[in-house]
Formats: C-alpha cells, structure tokens, sequence
C-alpha cells in the first residue's frame, strides 16, 4: 500500500530562497527536520510557545503523510554570552545569582517546566533532544575543523570564525537573511573585547573563560565554552548528517543565529547544511510587541489558568492552540481578549458539530461531494502548511453534518463515515487539538469511580479488612491515583 505522501505535492516556503519551492526529500519517505529550541533560564515564553506549535504542527502532518521523520529539537543549556562579552550578561549566571541556585539547577528548574508547558499543550515529543552541554566534543572537534580549514582563528584562548575570509572565498555570508556583508561591517558598532577580533562581524566559535565563569570547559585553547550558533551546528549535524531536509525556528533566529549555522556547515563540510528553512513569525499581544519591560507579557500557564490582568478569564490550552492555528506560521499573530473569546465560540463550534458528524445515518445517495471536500483540506496543508485554510475547510464539514443532520442534505454511509474520520484525523492528529468535552466526561466519571473505591475502602477498614483495604490504596497508587488519610476523611490526588 503506498504512503499518503506519494499521492501528495507540498510546496514549503524557503527563507532561502524567499519562495515557496516544492518539496522533495533527500531520502524518499524519509525527512530529517531541526528546530532550535529554548534557552532554559527562565520559563518558555507566548512566543517560543507559538514557534513550537507551528512545527509540531508541521511535524504531525508530515508523519500522518507517512513520512518516517526524525525531528530533532536541541536545549540550550551551556552559558553563552551576549555581543559584549560581559560575563554579567551570561543568561545563566544571571539568573542562577538571581535565583540563588547553581546554573545547573537553573537549567533542570526551566527545562522541566518547558516539558511540562508543552505536555499541557499537547505537543508530540521530538524524535531526539540533544543538549548543548552533551556535546561539548563535537563542538570542539567542529570548531578545529574550521580552524584548519583557515576558517577559524584563535585570540586569547576564544575561537572566532572569520566573516571576510569566508566571503573571499565566495561563500556569501547574508544569503539566508539577505545581507551585505559590506553593510553588515559598516553598521557593526564597537563593544567591549571586540579587540579580540579580526573584524567586529566575526563570531565566537569558542569563547575563553574568565575565572568567574561557572559553566567551563576544556578544550585546546584553554578552558572556555562553546559559542551558541556552533551548539546546534553541531548538533544537527551529528543527528541530520552534512546536509539534511528542514530546519526550523523563530524569525528573530534568522540573524545572525542561522546565518552563523549557514556559515559553519558550509564551511565545514563544503555543502549546504540544510535544504529548506522555515520560519515561524513573531507573536503580539493587543496589537503590541509582548515585552517584559513594558509589561506587555504573559507567560503560557498564566493565560491557561486565567491569573493575568489582560485576559477575562482563563482558557483551556486547546483553545489557545486553536486561536493560534488559525494564523498561518509565516504571519504576525496578534492575541487579544477578544481573540480568545472568539477562538473559545469558534472552537466549541467545531467540536459540537465533530459530535453531530459522528452520529449521521447514511441515505442510498449523496448530495455533497465528500471527496473534493477532503481533497481541499489536503490541498491547503499541501500549501506551505496553510492551517488557516485547512480550518475553513473543516467548518465547511461541519456545515455539511449540520445540512445532513437537517435532513437539508444527504450523504452515504461511507460518506458519513468519510465526514467524520476526515474531521477528526485533521482536527486531533494534524492541528493536535484535544476534546475538552469528553475530558472533562471522562475526568467526572473517573472521580465517580475513585470515590466509590475509596468508600469501599473505608469500609474494609471499618470492619478490619486491612488487606483489602491495601491492596485497593495499592491499586490505586500503580494507576497513579493517590490517597491520602486525614482527620476530615481520605482525599486523593491524580
């Protein structure tokens, strides 16, 4: 039986080549995918939230085309330092003084609340999530590498990749966010320890330590850490090969982030590291760039459990990633009250009527065409992803279950059959939205049941059943389900 995506033609839009291009893999039914993931210093923002649906969005589709896709999404954990070179500006040291804690700590603190943010929200884990501190050799094996290619200089105990030899060599520096590098060098202001430097647009590869820097290295230049773009070179490559089919981020990483990744592949292996990337925009709230300074900003768990002052209420995290699918990827996404109150209507909607398809009776004949409608859902993932689209697409399914329903229409039984799966395939495993409805159902039936077995409990206990009473406590406790005695009765926690 032949995979879907053999009976389908994707076109992605490539920063690269600032056009839409379709899409070929470089191994028939394979795809390699990296996505740059967080920081973990502090909690995952809105914005790295929306990075991280778009692709997870992406990668679900792709998978329910029958692609076997190893999708690679890195954590940062290493320190690195911002242009300045001011150990005071390390993200880490920041906030482990900040926090009282050591940078380690920082990072498990923000890198299991970053899991947590994405299971909430209904993520697919990635196939692989390398850290930057797990590949601390790979990096200095990299980092040589240029070094030796004459793409790479030692100053002080750092490493820098050297922009204008690059250049010379006819290797274009700026062509994935179309820059000059004559521009780049003119606008380039001057900061602390730029001395180090051939030329002030040359990047760290590796970055020497001062004593006072806590997370540190060895290496052959001395004790130091790895520059941030080499981090996810590295990495990508170690698990995607020289040269692999998307990688992925936020539009603010284009520059330099990616650009400094475009540079160090090529330069290393004399190949374009990546095929196709992809960008996903920036996010805004009330018509406004979120910023912690200006206070315009919340983060994920605040709007999910509604303590914020710029939201009415709280939102279930389904309807959140529904408000955000219905903008493309590739737009500025604005969220606002009214936004959200609109999505929330929008998306009950959407589920009341995916009940109603699920339950239509078939007729001898149909009056709608099932089978272009499927195709135009298709067709609008096919296009660069276009969930926009693909949702009114599936509001017009749902207008078609509300005309059968009506009887003001009719379909077959396979046609009914075909509404429904279509619907529910596009709306759970494609955009990865969940039925609250039938959660909180189900969430009720559960207490109903746990609160039997714990009166029977109390009953074994009133009568000195103490192994029944155990063995149900025990039960309970392997299901996840734990109970706690008091003096006001037994609770328990899921």
């Amino acid at each position: 039986m032949n995979a879907l995506y053999q009976n389908h033609t994707i076109t992605i839009y490539n920063s690269l080549s600032g056009a839409k291009e379709t899409f070929q893999s470089i191994t028939p039914g394979k795809i390699g995918m990296y996505v740059c993931g967080p920081t973990v210093y502090s909690n995952v923002h809105m914005g790295n939230l929306r990075t991280f649906m778009s692709f997870d969005m992406i990668y679900r589709y792709l998978t329910h085309l029958g692609y076997h896709v190893r999708y690679v999404r890195n954590i940062t954990d290493a320190g690195h330092l911002t242009d300045d070179g001011n150990i005071d500006n390390d993200r880490f040291v920041k906030q482990s003084r900040l926090e009282k804690l050591e940078p380690m700590e920082i990072v498990q603190k923000y890198t299991v609340d970053f899991h947590r943010v994405l299971d909430i929200f209904n993520f697919l884990p990635p196939s692989i999530e390398p850290t930057a501190t797990g590949h601390i050799l790979e990096q200095i094996e990299l980092t040589q590498k240029l070094i030796d290619k004459g793409l790479a200089y030692v100053s002080n105990g750092s490493v820098y990749f050297d922009v204008l030899e690059y250049n010379n060599r006819g290797l274009n520096y700026g062509a994935l966010s179309n820059r000059n590098v004559e521009e780049l060098l003119a606008n380039t202001r001057e900061l602390d320890g730029q001395n180090e430097k051939k030329n002030p647009q040359d990047f760290a590869l590796w970055k020497n330590a001062s004593p006072a820097h806590i997370m540190r290295w060895n290496s052959p230049w001395g004790e130091g850490f790895p520059g941030w773009h080499l981090e996810c070179t590295a990495m990508s490559t170690k698990y995607l090969g020289e040269n692999f089919d998307i990688h992925g981020g936020g539009l603010d990483l284009k520059f330099p982030h990616h650009e400094c990744e475009v540079a160090q592949g090529k330069g290393c292996n004399d190949k374009n590291p990546v095929n196709y990337w992809m960008h996903a925009n920036m996010l805004t709230m009330n018509g406004l760039r979120m910023s912690k300074s200006t206070g315009n900003f919340i983060l994920p768990m605040e709007l999910i459990e509604g303590k914020n002052d710029f939201f009415e209420k709280a939102f279930e995290p389904s309807v959140v990633r529904f408000c955000f699918l219905q903008a493309h990827y590739r737009s500025v996404l604005d969220i606002s009250n009214d936004a959200l109150m609109a999505s929330e209507k929008g998306y009950q909607r959407m589920m009341e009527g995916l009940a109603i398809a699920s339950q239509l009776q078939g007729s001898p004949q149909s009056t709608l065409n099932i089978q272009n409608w499927k195709k135009q859902c298709y067709d609008a993932m096919n296009d660069d992803f276009n969930t926009p689209i693909l949702i009114a697409q599936l509001f017009e399914g749902i207008r078609y279950a509300n005309l059968v329903n009506d009887k003001k229409a009719s379909l077959t039984a396979a046609d009914c059959v075909e509404l429904s799966n279509t619907l529910q395939t596009f709306l759970f495993e494609v955009l990865g939205l969940e039925n609250t409805k039938l959660t909180a159902v189900n969430s009720e039936k559960l207490s109903g049941v746990v609160e039997m077995l714990i009166e029977m409990r109390n009953s074994a206990r009133a009568n000195k059943n103490w192994a029944l009473s155990d063995e149900i406590r025990d039960r309970l406790q392997d299901l996840g389900i734990q109970l706690k005695d008091g003096k006001e009765g037994t609770s328990y926690l899921l």
